[in-house]
């Protein structure tokens, strides 16, 4: 691996962006619109592949764009160059929703993590993306995550990003359980598997559900406080019925609502 080596700052509290700053002729990939704002000199373009490998054929390009598409991800990743001759010129990425930006320096990390399909934002060129796949049926059938996770290779920077609040957790052969969308990623001494931890009262009345991750070994992982899906399924509760009455008619916050979207 030889990434390019990129300097970036963090920009933000709750709602982060990440701004890479690039050398003349140097390059970071992002997930397609990722991109908050680029500062004259910088040139982008899509393709299909992360660029690891210049003398990587069609084929394989179409491999891994189809690996992409299995993820739910899009098959085309963005290429952020410094075309100018002198100087360096900046690139601002942001996630769509809020949370915290990790960034990641690969060397230190071991040069490989696997992590959950949507919380890769962007990295320096060389960085390889791959997929990994779980190794029980159980495991994608109830994890939340379908059958792949996300594997991240390289020296360089990378960055991912997460919901609410990063939370790091050190394992010494140890075992931790968590919420399958509250796990963020980890590094490969990780073992990671789907338990049946509960029985129907805790399903139902619960709200943990009957399996959690279960990570066992020696390892960083990392997690999240507020996953997508939890802060998705909160909207998605206060939206209006179908009826047209929403949830919070008659509510302070209702009212104060309709009074600025100018219906009252």
């Amino acid at each position: 691996m030889n990434c390019h080596q990129i300097d970036y700052k963090i920009i933000g509290d709750d709602m982060q962006l990440v701004e890479v700053h690039l050398d003349p002729g140097e390059t970071v990939i992002a997930e397609a619109g990722a991109m908050n704002y680029m500062e004259d000199g910088i040139d982008f373009e899509t393709k299909m592949g992360d660029g690891s490998n210049p003398a990587q054929g069609f084929l394989s390009k179409l491999g891994g764009a189809v690996g992409r598409a299995f993820m739910g991800e899009s098959i085309f990743l963005t290429h952020f160059t410094n075309r100018r001759g002198s100087g360096k010129k900046a690139v601002a990425f942001a996630a769509p929703y809020p949370g915290k930006i990790m960034p990641l320096d690969m060397k230190h990390a071991g040069g490989e993590i696997i992590c959950q399909k949507d919380a890769f934002l962007c990295a320096a060129l060389g960085t390889k993306l791959s997929i990994a796949f779980t190794k029980r049926f159980g495991a994608g059938l109830f994890g939340g995550e379908g059958f792949i996770l996300e594997k991240i290779i390289g020296d360089g920077m990378a960055f991912l990003h997460a919901g609410g609040t990063i939370v790091q957790k050190q394992l010494n052969n140890e075992t931790l359980r968590v919420d399958t969308g509250c796990l963020v990623a980890f590094t490969p001494g990780i073992n990671y598997d789907i338990e049946f931890v509960g029985g129907l009262k805790s399903m139902f009345f619960g709200g943990e559900g009957l399996f959690l991750a279960t990570l066992r070994g020696s390892g960083t992982v990392v997690l999240q406080s507020l996953p997508f899906s939890r802060l998705a399924e909160r909207i998605y509760r206060n939206m209006p019925s179908q009826g047209g009455r929403r949830t919070d008619e008659g509510s302070i916050l209702g009212t104060l609502g309709d009074i600025i979207g100018g219906k009252r």
